[in-house]
């Protein structure tokens, strides 16, 4: 009988925080060529924004959890 080990929390918060940087930097690149076509609708382009800014929050809310805090 194998046992695969658990994966500790930080673990999981570092694979979490991978994968929502890899989403922001495909949203930026969605974004970059969507607004590059003269046709783009501008709605979608804010959507897509508003999007990313979300991932940013999510993304600095792992990153802080991950960090210690340190006092000077």
């Amino acid at each position: 009988m194998t046992t695969t080990p658990e994966m500790s929390h930080n673990d999981v918060l570092r694979v979490k925080l991978e994968v929502l940087r890899r989403e922001h930097r495909d949203l930026d690149e969605a974004i970059t060529a969507l607004a590059a076509q003269p046709n783009a609708d501008p709605f979608t382009v804010k959507r897509l924004k508003k999007q990313k800014l979300v991932l940013k929050d999510k993304i600095s809310q792992i990153e802080d959890e991950l960090t210690p805090d340190i006092i000077a």
